[in-house]
């Protein structure tokens, strides 16, 4: 009898501490410089918050911060290129596996850009860790909606919780940097005709308390140094919706917060590669304000949404706009430049080399079929790096 009870007893502390295990970690960054990475993780109770890291599976360094919260966000060093990190993080009396991931690399750069997470239909997340990527990137629209049918609160992220339930291993390894779409907020059903209460939260509160980003979170830019490469996040989504109580999106005017931010950071950016990259029809974006918004996109070196349920790279006026959806079968609304337009679920590779410094932008099916592919040289103009 007293050997039964103890097996039960060591069962019932097998199963707890199992219980207890911390399986909802996603990475991101919080500034614009990639020597930097915050390891995220969510717990169902307030907890203080330990990350354990280093070059091996003995790691040996900590990080850590002592207020007691459910969404942790505790940011690590990056001591060199190339390589593995390993880490652990421990919140209260529960504890994840150790996970790894990628240093940033010394010669070849590869970068996954997805869109409409929230409407893939098939294992987009397999589809592109298959691509090894040390970066993924979204064009918006992770999720259908904060709400499910039913009104939610501004704070409430179940949703993206969700998400990462739905793609742990490639969260737990790849460092993540989306930007919004107009689902990533919408806290009430849309309706047929605009409501007496907003619909979205403008402000994307639960997206920016979810994910550690640069700047506001709702508008930021990251950067790869050793590549020449500057990634620019707008928020655009809606925009005919500007003004009522469907608006999901900041202001595009030229009075409005994403404006000037965006005129003066293209002015000032010298990298071989900017990319900017939103949430709109990329027709749209460029119309806005007279066309001021493609004259400044211009000087990019091109522009990616996830706007559309398809695939598409339009040419205009020498400047290249991509579309990408990993739910790419809806119903097509063509830019009126396209070049390639593709009625297939679909992501975007960039591959970054060094020698010769270009970057190599392919289109690719669920199946890492090539759709489309097209490579481009450092800009005119740009800082030798």
């Amino acid at each position: 009898m007293k050997s039964g009870l103890c097996f039960g007893a060591a069962l019932l502390v097998c199963l707890t501490a199992r219980a207890e295990d911390i399986t909802r970690i996603w990475l991101t960054h919080r500034t614009s410089d990639p020597s930097k990475i915050v390891v995220n993780w969510q717990t169902a109770v307030p907890a203080n918050s330990v990350v354990e890291f280093g070059d091996t599976e003995a790691l040996g360094q900590t990080a850590q911060a002592g207020e007691a919260v459910t969404l942790h966000h505790v940011e690590i060093p990056l001591a060199h290129r190339d390589g593995s990190y390993h880490y652990r993080v421990r919140s209260g009396n529960s504890a994840s596996e150790i996970h790894s991931f990628r240093g940033y690399p010394s010669n070849e750069l590869r970068v996954a850009v997805v869109a409409d997470t929230g409407y893939g239909k098939v294992p987009w997340g397999e589809a592109v860790q298959r691509e090894k990527p040390h970066l993924l990137v979204s064009a918006g629209d992770h999720v259908p909606a904060l709400h499910k049918e039913q009104p939610v609160i501004p704070t409430d992220v179940t949703a993206f919780s969700e998400l990462v339930d739905h793609n742990r291993e490639l969260f737990q390894s790849t460092p993540w940097m989306p930007l919004l779409g107009n689902h990533d907020r919408e806290i009430r059903a849309r309706g047929p005709k605009p409501p007496p209460e907003p619909v979205y939260d403008v402000e994307a509160t639960a997206f920016r308390q979810f994910f550690a980003l640069p700047g506001e979170g709702w508008k930021w830019y990251f950067d790869v140094p050793e590549f020449g490469v500057r990634f620019v996040a707008l928020d655009f989504c809606h925009l005919s919706d500007q003004g009522t109580t469907w608006q999901t999106c900041h202001s595009p005017k030229r009075d409005g917060p994403q404006f000037g931010w965006y005129r003066d950071l293209m002015a000032a950016s010298r990298q071989p590669f900017l990319i900017t990259l939103d949430n709109e029809r990329n027709a749209t974006v460029r119309s806005e304000e007279s066309g001021e918004w493609g004259r400044m996109m211009s000087q990019g070196s091109f522009t990616i949404t996830g706007f559309g349920y398809f695939a598409e790279r339009a040419e205009v006026d020498g400047i290249t706009y991509y579309n990408t959806s990993v739910g790419g079968t809806g119903v097509p609304y063509p830019d009126p430049k396209s070049a390639v337009l593709k009625n297939e679920d679909n992501f975007i590779l960039l591959t970054f080399s060094r020698e010769p410094r270009e970057v190599r932008v392919d289109l690719k099916n669920m199946r890492g079929e090539v759709l489309d592919s097209k490579t481009f040289i450092p800009r005119a103009g740009a800082a030798s790096q």
